[in-house]
């Protein structure tokens, strides 16, 4: 769309605001967009555990990727590998959700402690998964040695600055196994006979884990309950933890995406004995993938390639994205129905794109897939929604950490590279723990074609957080490059007046752009220029760019 003709649509009000909950009447008058920063329109604090991740034990995530074993080659910190620690710190990473994921619920935390030579084999969850590459060869990822277990988990945690996120086994053990693990990680030095083993393992002191998921998927994988079942499940396990004087917040199994009834029924099921007061988180799962010829329900199938894709599935992905800002309203309003306080706040904790199998970087990592510029943009598009529900979202956890789906970072042996993903958690820090505030955006939209008919996109999507005089801007533009031009975009702020900018932007012109061994920096984010016109700022944002604006008030 020319200039013209977008300040025409924009008059008549045919172009989208994005508001969070309102609209503007749009007054673009020069530039092909126009966003507004409403400094006095605060929506809540972004929670530093929205830049979350989640590590299961599949593939080649725990095995290859976080631990490489104390007798490795490859830098290690007592067997974890250094890289990955370095570069977790460096991003603020917040938590990270372990053992799982389906895996999670086979899982018996008792064979993860004590001397590691001692600890049994078990079969791994996925070891019959019918993705599997082909000659993929036996080995830990497929039979679990049980050489990373709690100690190692929150070790890796400790060293990397993040606070812990343990999901417990609801379907195959006990309630009783759940308190007892609790006891574990958080009973004072020498008080119970778990604090001695945990002390024998070399840690005296309690891990003090705060965060638990009560299950996982307990509508799938973890169990296939009713939601009345998993609701009376749930109590069973919540009910009577030690907490030595902690604040233990319980994370519920939530939905399957848009799956409204499994919330409404549970709630339901839950306000009849008054459980939301041992409820702190709702988790909620959605993963992006290609949709064309019909979403198939089968999690292994309808999926596209991740790097050698069309046109129209560069479109499809992030339209599929956007699709978590309806998941976020229409799941915290039917909490509403029932946690009128909303008392229980949405954790997002699976969340990134699927691929089909093809683009692993090593046979023995299952569901591992390469990252290309389109992921940066989902990643981008993603955390701008969840900051703009930051009053309901408390905490997200990117699915997952390495080798496998939506990864920050790549590894075999002695390899290690980061995705362009990471790169926008690197330039998104600046928003954890800041005020999120209005923005509304003004922007033409973008035509494609999906399932063969006429479907749009839209232009520009972004949030806004406020700390003291610093104010943060990020924007995604989704355009294809040759085919979408760039947005000279107009940015007006409501309430304070602009000192300088500094501009960030992760793009390229190659949709399928991606890092790898071979080139590990193909894809970097550059500085880039902005300028002020009569207190307005002015920047241009290229097509299939991930954009972030520093803005210093004066």
């Amino acid at each position: 769309m020319k200039r013209r003709e977008f300040i025409n649509s924009a008059l008549t009000g045919g172009v989208l605001l994005l508001t969070g909950s309102r609209s503007v009447t749009p007054q673009a008058k020069l530039a092909d967009a126009r966003i507004e920063v409403l400094l006095d329109e605060p929506i809540g604090r972004i929670a530093p555990e929205i830049y979350g991740h989640f590590a299961e034990h599949l593939g080649g995530v725990v095995y290859d990727g976080m631990w490489v074993g104390e007798n490795s080659k490859v830098p290690n910190i007592g067997g974890i590998r250094k890289e990955l620690v370095e570069a977790m710190k460096k991003i603020k990473a917040s938590v990270v959700r372990w053992p799982g994921g389906c895996f999670a619920d086979s899982y018996n935390w008792r064979d993860g402690i004590g001397p590691r030579a001692q600890r049994p084999r078990r079969p791994n969850f996925w070891v019959d998964a019918p993705e599997w590459p082909k000659g993929a060869p036996d080995g830990p990822w497929k039979y679990d040695t049980n050489h990373f277990g709690t100690d190692e988990f929150l070790r890796f945690c400790q060293l990397s600055n993040t606070q812990p996120y343990l999901a417990a086994n609801l379907r195959s053990l006990t309630p009783k196994d759940f308190y007892e693990w609790v006891d574990y990680c958080n009973s004072p030095a020498g008080t119970t006979t778990l604090a001695e083993q945990r002390a024998a393992a070399g840690q005296r002191e309690p891990w003090k884990v705060r965060y638990w998921g009560v299950g996982n998927e307990s509508w799938g994988c973890g169990g296939n309950f009713s939601a009345d079942e998993y609701a009376v499940e749930y109590r069973r396990f919540a009910e009577w933890v030690p907490r030595y004087g902690m604040d233990l917040a319980f994370i519920g199994s939530g939905p399957n995406g848009g799956d409204l009834g499994w919330s409404r029924r549970f709630f339901g099921k839950l306000a009849e004995k008054g459980g939301f007061g041992k409820m702190w988180g709702w988790a909620l799962h959605h993963y992006t993938w290609n949709a064309s010829g019909g979403r198939t329900t089968d999690w292994y199938q309808g999926k596209g390639d991740a790097v050698n894709y069309p046109n129209d599935e560069w479109y499809e992905l992030l339209s599929e994205a956007n699709v978590m800002e309806k998941l976020i309203t229409d799941h915290w309003a039917v909490m509403g129905e029932f946690d009128r306080q909303h008392r229980v706040k949405l954790v997002v904790d699976e969340w990134g794109a699927w691929y089909k199998p093809g683009s692993e970087v090593h046979p023995t990592h299952l569901l591992g897939q390469q990252s290309t510029i389109r992921d940066a943009l989902i990643a981008g598009l993603t955390l701008d929604i969840f900051h703009r529900h930051a009053d309901k979202v408390a905490m997200a956890n990117v699915a997952q950490l390495i080798n496998c789906l939506a990864a920050l970072f790549l590894a075999h042996e002695d390899k290690f590279i980061v995705t362009p993903t990471y790169h926008v958690f690197e330039m998104y820090a600046a928003h954890q723990g800041a005020q999120s505030v209005r923005t509304n955006i003004s922007s033409p939209r973008i035509s494609y074609s999906r399932n063969s008919k006429p479907a749009t996109l839209r232009g520009l999507n972004g949030s806004a957080s406020l700390r003291d005089k610093q104010l943060t801007l990020t924007v995604t533009n989704p355009g294809l490059p040759g085919a979408n031009p760039a947005l000279e975009t107009e940015i007006a702020l409501h309430g304070a007046t602009i000192k300088e900018v500094q501009v960030t932007s992760l793009t390229a012109k190659d949709i399928h752009a991606h890092n790898s061994f071979a080139n590990p920096r193909s894809i970097e984010p550059q500085p880039a220029q902005a300028t002020v016109k009569g207190g307005t700022l002015v920047y241009s944002f290229a097509p299939a760019s991930v954009t972030k604006l520093q803005i210093t008030l004066a």
